[in-house]
């Protein structure tokens, strides 16, 4: 009997929200797979985790966690001791250990310029929310993207908390130690310096990681076979050993 896929359950980043995994969506349906783009609140880690763990919930069967930039964080919480959750996809994301916040892994390599491409006001609740400049969003987040996309993406990215971003990893068991992961990002990346990404991959013991020359950050935006490749490798991977399993 051949073991059922998993749902691919996508989670965005900070300063993009959930049509930017339109793409990779596409690629997935068009091989029969289940995949869903969770609107990521972007208001505080615990927070956001919570809400996609609530959205796991509503989901029967084996699921795939996947996530972008911020969101790589959000899913280590959010798959943290869920035993729903077969694979970790990292999608040009952060890989935290326990602890760790999104400023400090940016700050962990140089070659990221993102503090200077933004700009930040207060919110009502306390605090800051950032946004990243929309003249600087072409070139700072999105470089190998037509210019007409990227002033769409710019026009509808989802603002972060400065809480998001500065808040520690809260479990004292990241998912990747005990559900296998993959990882993919590119060479240009201007917000998450490559070489974050190459120690993250290491740090999870990467069951496969693929670095796309030319990728920029947005790269679920300009590369999504890449990404869905890599996806499907996770679905294929537990296929694989639930057949061997049986």
């Amino acid at each position: 009997m051949t073991a059922q896929k998993p749902t691919i359950v996508l989670v965005h980043g900070a300063f993009a929200e959930s049509s930017s995994w339109n793409g990779v969506i596409a690629q997935l349906q068009q091989h029969d797979v289940r995949a869903i783009a969770v609107a990521n609140p972007l208001r505080s880690l615990a927070g956001d985790a919570a809400y996609v763990r609530d959205v796991l919930a509503s989901i029967e069967g084996p699921i795939v966690l996947v996530g972008h930039s911020y969101g790589g964080l959000v899913i280590t919480e959010a798959a943290a001791g869920n035993e729903a959750v077969v694979g970790l996809v990292y999608v040009a994301a952060f890989v935290p250990e326990t602890g760790q916040s999104a400023f400090e892994l940016s700050n962990s390599a140089p070659g990221g310029t993102l503090g200077d491409a933004l700009t930040a006001y207060p919110v009502t609740g306390g605090g800051d929310e950032f946004a990243i400049r929309p003249e600087l969003f072409h070139h700072q987040f999105a470089a190998d993207v037509s210019p007409e996309v990227a002033a769409l993406m710019a026009a509808t990215q989802r603002p972060v908390t400065q809480a998001a971003l500065s808040d520690g990893l809260p479990t004292d068991r990241p998912a990747w130690r005990d559900i296998p992961s993959w990882h993919v990002f590119g060479d240009q990346d201007l917000n998450i310096p490559v070489a974050v990404h190459r120690a993250g991959a290491e740090r999870a013991g990467s069951r496969g990681t693929h670095e796309i020359a030319g990728a920029s950050h947005a790269i679920s935006v300009s590369q999504p076979a890449a990404v869905a490749a890599t996806i499907a490798e996770a679905g294929k991977a537990y296929v694989a050993s639930q057949e061997i399993a049986a």
